[in-house]
């Protein structure tokens, strides 16, 4: 599609050269198609950073991101564990994204806007080439934008940050607009767009904190629970590392309403499952997507603090699982915290 619009630009180009070859410039439509460039770039790196400052892009590492073998994590599980580690560092890189979003929205700061933007957007971009993140073709289009919107005060540039000159005023005059109606309809649009898409941005980002970011309620049972005892049609099977029958650990995470859980077996190997939980009834229901006709249900209920219990029926066996609980503190990755000072690099 991106070789169809590229191929078509350039034939229209080349036609509209053509046919209309006696006009010396374009100095409106270079304005106008400018506005639209910043506006669309604008408000595109308000969203980016909106989902960063309220933390919903990057969400902290779940049971089964910390259960996961380090090596078996895709390149963008890597970066997505690695930026949903810090709250600042997530506020940090948002809010550079929503400043350079703002400045763009206004003419005298288009390009300060502009080099905000390339510089932010040159890290995100990296980063979706670098770790495999899908995104890579709009991430460039913003940089390339960038550059466009900083191209007309390429030589002030030159003179201010390279060779020390001084670096004469940018003609950022709007062209003469005669109409008064037009020109005052023109700011109310804007006023109203602005206060719209910024009022709209921030309100959706707020609500849904509650849905699906790190502060959403948790769906019950949520965490890791070790296999202590595992029956199978009445025969307690031992913890072999071979049997591929036998639960080894149980995983649950996700968000209230949208819950997933993880089976991992004595050898290691994580089987991924749809979750629906009834806790009127206190049962579980297991299913794949691949085949949501095969269903497991499972009653459960808690012994006590520090154990989970289950039985019922799971692939035409009937099942008894006692698992404790595992407290997600004791990892290294949540207990850590912040420190000033540190004797020794404490890399691990």
């Amino acid at each position: 599609m991106l070789l169809f619009i590229f191929v078509l630009a350039i034939v229209g180009t080349a036609i509209w050269a053509f046919l209309d070859r006696n006009r010396p410039s374009y100095n409106k439509l270079f304005y106008w198609l400018t506005v639209v460039v910043r506006y669309y770039v604008g408000f595109t790196m308000l969203s980016y950073g909106a989902v960063k400052v309220f933390k919903l892009q990057f969400p902290a590492a779940d049971p089964f991101r910390l259960v996961q073998p380090y090596g078996e994590s895709s390149p963008m599980g890597l970066a997505w564990t690695y930026m949903g580690y810090s709250e600042g560092y997530n506020f940090f890189t948002g809010a550079a994204e929503m400043l350079g979003g703002i400045l763009l929205l206004f003419r005298r700061t288009t390009t300060l806007g502009a080099m905000v933007t390339f510089g932010v957007m040159g890290n995100v971009m990296a980063m979706n080439y670098s770790y495999d993140i899908p995104v890579k073709i709009l991430s460039s289009m913003l940089v390339f934008m960038s550059v466009f919107l900083m191209a007309k005060d390429i030589r002030r540039l030159y003179h201010f940050f390279i060779v020390n000159k001084t670096a004469a005023p940018a003609n950022i005059a709007q062209p003469p607009i005669r109409n008064r109606k037009w020109r005052v309809a023109l700011v109310v649009i804007k006023t109203l767009l602005l206060t719209y898409y910024i009022g709209m941005g921030l309100y959706d980002s707020a609500t849904s904190l509650k849905k699906y970011g790190d502060n959403a309620p948790k769906p019950p049972l949520y965490g890791i629970y070790n296999v202590e005892t595992f029956v199978l049609n009445n025969d307690t099977l031992p913890p072999l590392q071979t049997d591929t029958l036998r639960w080894k650990q149980l995983v649950v995470g996700g968000y209230r309403g949208y819950t997933n859980a993880y089976l991992k077996s004595m050898s290691d190997t994580m089987r991924y499952h749809a979750w629906r939980l009834d806790t009127t009834e206190k049962k579980v229901t297991l299913f794949t997507w691949s085949d949501t006709t095969a269903k497991y249900q499972l009653a459960y209920h808690f012994p006590d603090k520090e154990h989970l219990e289950m039985r019922g029926t799971y692939k035409n066996d009937s099942v008894f699982i006692r698992m404790a609980t595992y407290d997600l503190n004791k990892f290294l990755l949540k207990n850590r915290g912040f420190h000033w000072i540190n004797e020794y690099p404490f890399n691990r």
